[in-house]
């Protein structure tokens, strides 16, 4: 919202250029590293994985403990770098300008190695409790899409988030010791960076969306009240996905020198992301057709993520044209599609999700008129937000500029005020679940009379998840 204030008018609002860059790095910084990369696995998937399973906890609880603390620990790292003049890097921590620049980038490279073991750290635990604690009769083909979707993210989180440490462990040694594998004056290639930073940060995109796209599974299955439709393609289509985000990096790379072949290659492998993604999409509005349709929050959530996410993945496309992306490439079109998939995707799945688990988490019931109007409120502020931002950057208008031409400002005006919206409704959502967590009524075991496990025990849980060692003997949605 502070962006967005400067960014109000042409020149100078509240901050000066070098204060915005700061702004700029830590809201990337906060939002991908500690909101929305954690924010599914670390928040929703913690407690939900063992309960869908019938499972009494994850397989190393210690280590799980030991996640969470690499988290906060991580993140309090990062922020000390405020105190040492901030960074002004942009939250890639592109070289040679990260190696170079006199600031507390190395406090905030430091946070995110830390934050990256919590990563890993989960990423294992999932792996384990999926193979070893299913309940009995669980199958992998009975599984729940959340704990496909969370899986598959688990992979990539084992094998892709190493390969960033490695990285932001070598450019802190670049900094401190001037090792040379960066530095062009050293005859290293920053160029390299770029290769090592997007080989993790391109799959860490599907991290923050497959375990948001199996919540969307769910809430379309629940409130549809229906076996959901392509059961066994959407669970494929997840690993598809999973393998697949670790051949495309390069579309990140298109003006940055490399060979036509490799743009070539890149480009059509991206758009080969397009295939599972969707075959869950037509899944899921399969599964609503002619189901028994309730509108509650989650749904809507659902269904704004249906929408929005949509918009994401066809301008991405866009992006994966090299000549298309040669003009858009750090426009403010690359600003909209992002946050089209990682705020109008991942965040509406974690919203949906939070509002349909908050009775099995907190045992009591939230205010659905209020409820409903936070999404109003999110969907059409984000819109407005980002909307008019493709028209920005299709007209030119680079990303990540503290100013702008004068040409470019009816537009920034009104991105603003979407923005402002989006802070009213997540205001009004934060009302509304520490309202109801204090005054709400109880909830019963089932309230949306969905058929996982986790629904199966009492609301909240006891301790041990179940008070019974659940059996398994049918699939995830099997609605008559």
């Amino acid at each position: 919202m502070l962006i967005r204030w400067e960014l109000f008018s042409a020149g100078k609002n509240i901050v000066d250029a070098g204060t915005y860059n700061q702004f700029m790095t830590f809201h990337g910084a906060i939002m991908t590293f500690m909101v929305i990369i954690p924010g599914v696995p670390a928040f929703l998937g913690n407690f939900v994985l063992p309960l869908q399973l019938g499972a009494k906890d994850v397989a190393f609880p210690r280590v799980n403990l030991l996640s969470w603390y690499c988290l906060v620990i991580g993140a309090a790292i990062a922020f000390v770098s405020l105190i040492f003049s901030g960074a002004d890097t942009g939250w890639t921590f592109y070289t040679p300008y990260s190696i170079e620049t006199d600031n507390g980038t190395v406090w905030l490279v430091a946070g995110a190695f830390v934050m990256g073991f919590s990563s890993i750290l989960t990423g294992l635990n999932f792996i384990a409790t999926v193979h070893k604690l299913r309940a009995p009769g669980m199958t992998f083909f009975r599984m729940p899409l959340f704990v496909w979707g969370l899986y598959s993210t688990a992979i990539i989180q084992v094998l892709a988030t190493p390969v960033l440490g490695i990285t932001l462990l070598l450019l802190v040694g670049e900094r401190l010791l001037g090792i040379g594998i960066f530095d062009p004056n050293l005859g290293g290639d920053p160029v390299l960076f770029q290769h090592f930073f997007w080989f993790y940060s391109h799959p860490a995109v599907y991290i923050m969306i497959l375990p948001a796209m199996g919540i969307i599974s769910e809430l379309m299955t629940a409130y549809s009240r229906k076996t959901i439709f392509g059961y066994k393609a959407i669970a494929f289509s997840s690993a598809g996905i999973a393998a697949v985000s670790f051949f495309v990096w390069g579309h990140h790379m298109f003006v940055s020198g490399q060979s036509e072949v490799a743009g070539l290659i890149f480009s059509f492998l991206t758009m080969l992301v397009g295939v599972p993604t969707a075959i869950k999409t037509f899944n899921w509005v399969a599964t609503l057709y002619k189901g028994s349709i309730r509108f509650d929050t989650p749904l809507l959530y659902a269904l704004g993520f249906l929408f929005l996410f949509t918009i994401g993945g066809v301008t991405g496309i866009f992006l994966a044209v090299t000549a298309m992306d040669v003009h858009f490439h750090d426009t403010y079109f690359v600003v909209a599609h992002f946050h089209y998939v990682m705020v109008g995707g991942t965040l509406m799945a974690i919203m949906g999700g939070l509002y349909y688990w908050y009775p099995k988490m907190f045992g009591t019931m939230y205010n659905e008129f209020w409820a409903r109007i936070t999404f109003v409120l999110i969907f059409i502020g984000f819109n407005v937000t980002f909307f008019p931002q493709f028209v920005l950057g299709a007209m030119g208008m680079p990303r990540r500029y503290y100013d702008y031409l004068p040409a470019y400002e009816s537009l920034n005006k009104i991105s603003s005020i979407g923005a402002w919206t989006i802070g009213v409704g997540f205001l009004i959502a934060l009302y509304v679940i520490v309202e109801a967590a204090f005054k709400g009524k109880k909830a019963p075991d089932n309230p949306w009379g969905a058929k996982t496990l986790e629904w199966e025990t009492s609301s909240p849980p006891p301790h041990e998840n179940f008070t019974y060692d659940p059996v398994v003997t049918a699939g995830p949605y099997e609605y008559k």
